[in-house]
């Protein structure tokens, strides 16, 4: 974080950090930039002796990003309960693997978030089961390790108030299978792929596996979950028959081996899968709102 009288390298310096705590608050990488962007605005607009008082810019960068997408959640499940389908958090791909150098794009937020455990699909999906404060405390604490005594100036809360919060975020969190890592997880998704493709996916899939999509009423898809292996095999063979041409590359969805759909060069579906211990799939997570995958739309 900067000190007192940093340069503006310095506070700029901030954005990386504050885009990867605010994508993993959101789950979405426009509302993350947005954020970020009004927290920049919020700095610059204070007198230029009140921004000298402050001993760590990038601390009240981090506070003031922290309010502005706990407002965001706020307003957001009154948003989403209008969105047509099932929500799902952004994808963000490894530009690396289009090939991509590491200085191009260098303020694309997708370029600048982290890829680990803690942006999983799996993971973002869990986050948005708990509440605006839970999930601001434990992202905060748990993810970056920030002290409680700084999330309560986010929260507005006691420290002991905050802790309790991530506590109880830290509950929901516990009963989330965390992915298969490694070669297991890409030899898997190898395997959907090829069945994909040969129409043969049954076998593949957990006999009590869900498939959620997100289309946003944009696209085309099944706007409930689709629950049983054997009705997830039909509707993927469907999808296949009704698109040919259709090209399945092999790529990291969040950080995790995933499947990504192209059509013409352009990138239509992403999607994410979590696996049981016998290497069956038991949660895929269809992202197809083209809205959401403009980062992709660029990597592709």
């Amino acid at each position: 974080m900067g000190e007192a009288g940093a340069g503006a390298g310095a506070i700029a310096g901030e954005r990386r950090q504050l885009i990867n705590v605010a994508y993993r608050l959101l789950g979405s990488l426009a509302e993350a930039e947005d954020a970020v962007q009004e927290a920049y605005a919020r700095w610059y607009a204070l007198p230029r002796g009140r921004r000298d008082e402050v001993r760590s810019p990038g601390a009240w960068l981090t506070t003031v990003t922290g309010r502005i997408c706990l407002d965001v959640l706020g307003s957001a499940r009154a948003r989403r309960e209008r969105y047509v389908g099932a929500w799902l958090p952004e994808p963000v791909p490894d530009r690396a693997e289009w090939g991509f150098a590491r200085e191009e794009g260098a303020t694309d937020p997708a370029h600048q978030v982290v890829l680990d455990e803690s942006v999983t699909m799996a993971f973002l999906v869990v986050l948005e089961s708990m509440t605006p404060a839970e999930r601001v405390a434990f992202v905060l604490h748990d993810v970056f390790r920030y002290p409680f005594t700084e999330i309560a100036d986010v929260l507005g809360r006691t420290p002991a108030a905050c802790k309790q919060l991530a506590a109880s975020a830290r509950r929901r969190a516990r009963g989330s299978q965390a992915p298969a890592a490694g070669v297991g997880q890409a030899e898997a998704v190898r395997r959907v792929k090829e069945a994909w493709e040969s129409k043969d996916i049954a076998a593949l899939v957990d006999p009590a596996a869900v498939m959620t999509a997100d289309g946003g009423g944009l696209v085309g898809t099944v706007l409930r979950p689709v629950e049983g292996g054997a009705r997830i095999a039909r509707y993927m063979v469907a999808v296949a028959d009704k698109a040919p041409g259709l090209e399945l590359l092999e790529r990291s969805v969040n950080g995790v081996p995933g499947l990504v759909a192209r059509r013409d060069g352009t990138v239509m579906t992403v999607a994410s899968f979590e696996l049981a211990d016998d290497g069956r799939v038991t949660r895929i997570w269809v992202v197809r709102n083209p809205e959401k995958l403009r980062p992709w739309l660029r990597a592709g």
